[in-house]
């Protein structure tokens, strides 16, 4: 097999990467190694920065996005058992997010991908290793069907998250790491109730973070900060919600509705950034390249502005004859990766119960959320960050 640009891992990088790639008349391939309906079935997060859902929409790939994602122009922040709403629209300029699942991205990219349109999607395709990145044709020894192949390319990009090949094909005296992990987790649940806010609500408290969200009109997904290493079946269903409760509380009597609980797991925390993002003809986005903490929702939308970026590049190439932006693919998507890496320290860090805290740090995370309440400065700050920072810088 041989393409132009051959893609390991079939998540939202991936997908959106190949789509772009066929609208700008580049042929790609897709080897991605689980089943459809496993990567259709993929349980993320999703709130889309302005952005991303501006390139979705520009990719054909926002109908249904439009039609049933949920638009949010604000976040609550709780501390003190006070609320105070970060206005987006009334700080950015008229910029807002949109809640809609990863899942659900997924879902619309395989289906333009698999009309008949888009170049080959490969399900059940194990990328086994990136061979000769460097060299002139690099090749994705992969197999498929229990038979090995070879896919020729004249370049990779691997999407294929932490754990895949791509990374591993960098050699380990060219790479930088930098990573922190932190010493508590989410648990969150879905649950099959009408979400109690119509935005996201972020709490500080003294017993812990914890965090409203929603997939659906009719779906809640709320979070708790609890211990490293914690359990999610040792928190019955009706301890989740007391805690909930408890945290979410305000001195004006705002109500938690409960439902049916659906879904019990623990998200750990990680910030994690791999340079260079590039060696020769690889290529690394999303995953592959950077972790952040969920507070600041911006891992799904770090990995669009990985392959906007490398489309830019190779397009400019393809119409210039100049490879001056695939040079600077590294330089250009870091910028933006460690703006996101900061903003979602901040965010961790202002929020959450810091272990072997001290009076002092949590004054100083209380004067942190005032001075955001207090400030339209600094409201301005989180509104731009939380809205998207420009794709390319």
């Amino acid at each position: 097999m041989r393409t132009t640009v051959g893609i390991i891992g079939a998540g939202p990088a991936g997908l959106l990467l190949a789509r772009l790639l066929h609208n700008a008349g580049i042929g790609s391939v897709v080897l991605e190694s689980r089943d459809r309906e496993y990567v259709e079935r993929r349980q993320r997060a999703g709130i889309l920065e302005q952005g991303t859902a501006d390139v979705l929409r520009a990719a054909g790939a926002g109908e249904r996005m439009d039609r049933e994602g949920l638009r949010h122009d604000g976040i609550e922040l709780r501390f003190g058992g006070r609320r105070h709403r970060v206005d987006f629209p009334g700080l950015t300029g008229g910029r807002s997010v949109t809640v809609y699942a990863q899942t659900e991205v997924c879902k619309d990219l395989i289906a333009l991908q698999v009309a008949g349109d888009g170049g080959p999607l490969l399900f059940g395709a194990e990328a086994l290793a990136v061979e000769d990145a460097d060299g002139a044709r690099p090749r994705v020894r992969f197999r498929y069907r229990g038979v090995e192949d070879v896919l020729e390319c004249d370049y990779v990009v691997g999407c294929d998250g932490f754990w895949g090949v791509a990374r591993k094909a960098v050699p380990e005296e060219l790479v930088r790491v930098f990573e922190r992990s932190y010493p508590f987790g989410w648990l969150g649940i879905l649950a099959d109730v009408a979400p109690s806010h119509d935005e996201l609500v972020y709490a500080r408290h003294e017993r812990g973070f914890a965090l409203l969200s929603m997939r659906s009109p009719s779906v809640s997904r709320l979070y708790l900060q609890v211990p490293e290493g914690t359990d999610a079946d040792a928190w019955s269903d009706d301890a989740v919600w007391d805690e909930l409760e408890l945290r979410f509380a305000t001195d004006d009597g705002w109500r938690l509705e409960r439902g049916p609980v659906t879904q019990k797991s623990v998200t750990p925390m990680r910030s994690y950034v791999h340079e260079p993002m590039r060696h020769g003809r690889l290529f690394l986005a999303g995953d592959a390249a950077h972790i952040v903490p969920p507070t600041g929702a911006k891992g799904l939308n770090l990995a669009v502005g990985d392959v906007v970026t490398f489309v830019r590049a190779l397009t400019h190439q393809r119409d210039t004859g100049s490879a001056e932006l695939l040079d600077a693919y590294s330089e250009t998507c870091l910028r933006r990766v460690w703006q996101a890496e900061r903003f979602s320290y901040d965010m961790t860090t202002m929020l959450h119960r810091m272990p072997g805290a001290t009076p002092f740090d949590e004054r100083i995370q209380l004067a942190r959320l005032e001075r955001i309440a207090s400030s339209r400065a600094a409201g301005t700050d989180l509104a731009e960050a939380y809205t998207g920072f420009p794709f390319g810088g």
